[in-house]
Order: structure tokens, then sequence, then C-alpha cells
């Protein structure tokens, strides 16, 4: 049986007509990584609110460890929360913050310091014990909030976006601070966040939501390299998925501009079961302008003129007017363009996606 199970669950705030969150079903392996993701508003804060006990759940089932969780407090639900803000006591040191929580359960004095001694060796905080947050950097005190989590050795860690409030470098060092910290405690986490990098990089597996509905539930590459519909390929993935209004006849795909491509007859077969009308996704670095696969795929050659360029250090973003809307390739930092510049360039096949027009669902290949 799954660790963590939720069953139809559904929130619904009194004077709304429109539900938070509808038909949420997920199981949570223990020890299992799962990041919640998407924009803001979509409900994914308010289902960690609702496994954390913090938000009544409207309808359906929660499961922790086999046992239903509906009615049962917040303490007794065996999870630590850490959150976006810290919410740390300003008139307490590092080391007094981390042990509140256990002081106020009651546990003993000598057990409090060895757990406390504990959580400041593995966070790195040991310099930094008789400090208090004001004298703290956002990432020291982020640290501390986990601290303060990891000593109630609890199952189960929800963790509300809480590197959303540092700096770049910061989020890059935490997120390997965390993803050390989940598999060293063996806990079975789960992780807001609006940011899809970090739930690339640190999940087992992603829940993408929209509007209070799960989207897709996979493994990172499973849903970077089988979206599921065009929210789901649009939102993972940077730069973003290019995105194409195209027709389809026969073996041939004719851009909104005027621009064809042709596609394969196995291909041509399985699109022409749907609406002429489709679109076309492809992800920048699947747009490629080296000379071997402008040779092999010379029949579908394209040109452009270079509106902007990133140049990106390990990689460069390049920006031109194609298909009836501005797309953008990923190349390799040793290909260089100007603004201006007139390039060549090809969609390499089997990585295009098509997706219906009116459901935007994806169209199996």
């Amino acid at each position: 049986m799954s660790f963590i199970e939720l069953k139809n669950v559904c929130k619904q705030y009194p004077n709304t007509d429109k539900k938070a969150v509808t038909d949420f079903n997920l199981k949570i392996d223990e020890k299992e990584f799962i990041a919640f993701v998407g924009p803001s508003g979509c409900g994914k804060s308010t289902t960690l609110r609702m496994i954390a006990g913090f938000e009544a759940i409207t309808s359906g089932e929660l499961y922790i460890d086999g046992k239903k969780m509906n009615e049962i407090a917040p303490r007794d639900r065996g999870i630590s929360m850490v959150f976006q803000n810290y919410a740390l006591y300003p008139h307490m040191t590092v080391e007094k913050n981390i042990g509140y929580g256990l002081k106020n359960m009651k546990v003993p004095a000598d057990e409090i310091k060895k757990k406390v001694d504990w959580a400041i060796d593995i966070l790195g905080l040991s310099e930094y014990r008789y400090r208090k947050p004001k004298n703290l950097s956002g990432g020291q005190r982020q640290r501390v909030a986990l601290g303060r989590a990891i000593v109630k050795n609890q199952k189960v860690f929800l963790m509300d976006e809480p590197l959303s409030n540092l700096d770049a470098k910061l989020r890059v060092s935490m997120r390997n601070e965390i993803s050390k910290l989940h598999r060293s405690l063996g806990s079975t986490t789960i992780y807001v966040t609006h940011d899809q990098v970090e739930a690339m990089t640190m999940a087992d597996r992603i829940v993408i939501m929209k509007d209070g509905i799960v989207q897709q539930i996979g493994k990172p590459m499973e849903l970077y390299e089988h979206p599921v519909n065009k929210f789901v390929a649009g939102f993972i993935g940077s730069p973003q998925m290019n995105f194409f209004d195209v027709t389809v006849d026969g073996e041939q795909i004719t851009f909104s501009d005027g621009n064809r491509i042709q596609v394969t007859a196995e291909m041509a077969e399985k699109l022409n079961g749907h609406n002429h009308k489709m679109i076309l996704g492809i992800r920048g670095e699947d747009i490629k302008f080296d000379s071997q696969n402008l040779d092999v795929f010379k029949e579908n050659r394209q040109q452009a003129i270079i509106d902007n360029t990133e140049i990106m250090g390990n990689e460069n973003n390049l920006y031109f007017e194609f298909g009836g809307t501005t797309t953008v390739a990923r190349v390799s930092k040793y290909e260089v363009c100007n603004i201006g510049d007139k390039v060549e360039f090809i969609f390499v096949p089997h990585k295009m996606h098509f997706f219906d027009s009116e459901t935007e669902q994806a169209i199996a290949l």
C-alpha cells in the first residue's frame, strides 16, 4: 500500500462556485520525493495544506501510512513543514529556534541537545549556533528552518516554496542541500514550487497542476519528452517549447506563414486521423543549424533572419520569426550568430510534438 494516498480530494471555499482543487488523486511511496508545480493559483499550496491539516478537505480521502487523516489534527499527522517565510523566532538563537518545537513536545533536555547538535552539524550551522535570525543570510535562515523540521524525526516533510525568497546562487546550493538531506533522512517529501527547474532537478516524480486540476504526473524526463498536453509541454523546459499553428495535408505540414515541411508516411498516417488543423511543438534544442543535420534533412531546410541572441555561457539562444511566431533555438556556445544574420535550419522530425487545436491534448505518434 502507498505511504501517502489522496483519493478524489477536492477543496471548495465557502461562497465560491469554482473548486480550488478538483479530484486530486495521487499515491506516494515511502521515501519518495514528490514536487507539485504549476502557476500561481493552480492549487498546489492548497493541496499541501490539506495534507498538513491546515485546510479542511471538502470531499475525498487522505491516508498517511494506511490511516485516514481527514479529521486528524495537524500535530498528530506525523509531519514536519517548512514554509517560504522561514517563520523563525527573532529573539531566539539558531540552536533555540531549532530546539523550540522539541521543547514544546516535552522532550528531555539532553535529547533536545543531542538532536539540535546533530541538525546543526548536518546543516553546516556550527559557526552560527549563537546568532539570531537578523544576523543570518537568507540561506542560513532557511537551513535553520530545515533544522527545526528535521529534529522532530517525522516521516513526512512538506515544503511550501522554501527557496523562493533566495537569490539564484543560493537557490542552487539549497536545492543540493535539500536533496542530500532527503536522501540521508530517508523521509517522504512533498515539495511545492512554481519553479520547474527546482522540480526537474530534485523530484523523483512531478505533479503538474493547472486551475486546481492535475494535468500530468510522472518522472521529470517523462514529462519533458512525453507531455500529455500543450500546457505541460510549455510549462516544463527552458526556454519554453515553440508552438505553431499548422495544417496537415497528407505528408505535408503547412505553417500559418506559408512555410512547409514534409513528414514521413508513417507520421502522416497518424496525424491525418485527426483534424487537419493542429498545433506543432518543438523544443529549442531540436532546431538544428549544423551542416550535418542540414544535409540529413535537406528536404526540410528553412530560412530565417536572427532577431536577437542570448549568450548564456554554455549555450546560446537564437530568436527569429518563423511560422507566424517568434521562435527560439537553443544551440551550443560554439554556434554564434549575429542579429541580422540569415540562417538555415531544420526541425528534427522525430522530436516534433503535435497537439489537437481544440482540446490541446497531445497526439500520439
